[in-house]
């Protein structure tokens, strides 16, 4: 599953990311082969993903932004075996390491503020082993290139990436993917 995401992200490095279901009919009709699940319910959960996967997409549920679920290994366990993603995205190193032991891939989200987030990002990412890190915000070309030189993961940028250019320039530095909730971007060719 793991060469499936990057050989994924190399044929399209665009990821769908869906903060709201409205907009998930746009990311299933969109070329996008990732979708980022940034949002969803109890109640709403397995439909949605199911719907993703139908479409032939790998889908993505960031844990820490569910409503319904507590955020912690049991709720992960069910997630995995009920809800049946094909990764998570965290920036919760204990949630990351529970869903590598289940199977899920994973995506550890990282914000980058100062110098010591850099350093700190990348002592997590060599303690937990993610399948790939997710840098906010996305538009740090200069930093994008430092984490994606440092890290022996996949860099995918996020956050703040509104404009096609954005997310070339990410790309042009070393990130492999680029999650935006920006429908015009989703669209892009690269």
């Amino acid at each position: 599953m793991k060469q499936i995401f990057a050989d994924k992200m190399k044929s399209n490095p665009i990821i769908a990311g869906v903060k709201d279901i409205a907009r998930l009919d746009d990311a299933l009709a969109s070329d996008c082969e990732i979708v980022f699940l940034l949002c969803g319910t109890i109640f709403d959960l397995k439909e949605t993903v199911d719907r993703v996967k139908k479409a032939g997409k790998l889908v993505f549920i960031h844990v820490d932004l569910l409503d319904g679920f507590s955020k912690d290994a049991t709720a992960l366990k069910y997630i995995s075996s009920e809800i049946c993603p094909d990764g998570i995205i965290s920036t919760k190193n204990s949630l990351l390491k529970a869903a590598k032991s289940l199977g899920l891939l994973t995506v550890q989200r990282v914000f980058i503020i100062d110098s010591l987030s850099i350093e700190t990002a990348v002592k997590a990412s060599q303690m937990i082993n993610p399948d790939a890190i997710e840098i906010l915000p996305g538009i740090m070309p200069r930093i994008i290139k430092k984490l994606s030189t440092s890290l022996e993961v996949p860099v995918i940028v996020g956050g703040l990436v509104s404009e096609k250019s954005d997310a070339t320039v990410a790309l042009e530095n070393g990130a492999l993917g680029v999650s935006t909730s920006s429908k015009e971007i989703w669209g892009m060719k690269i």
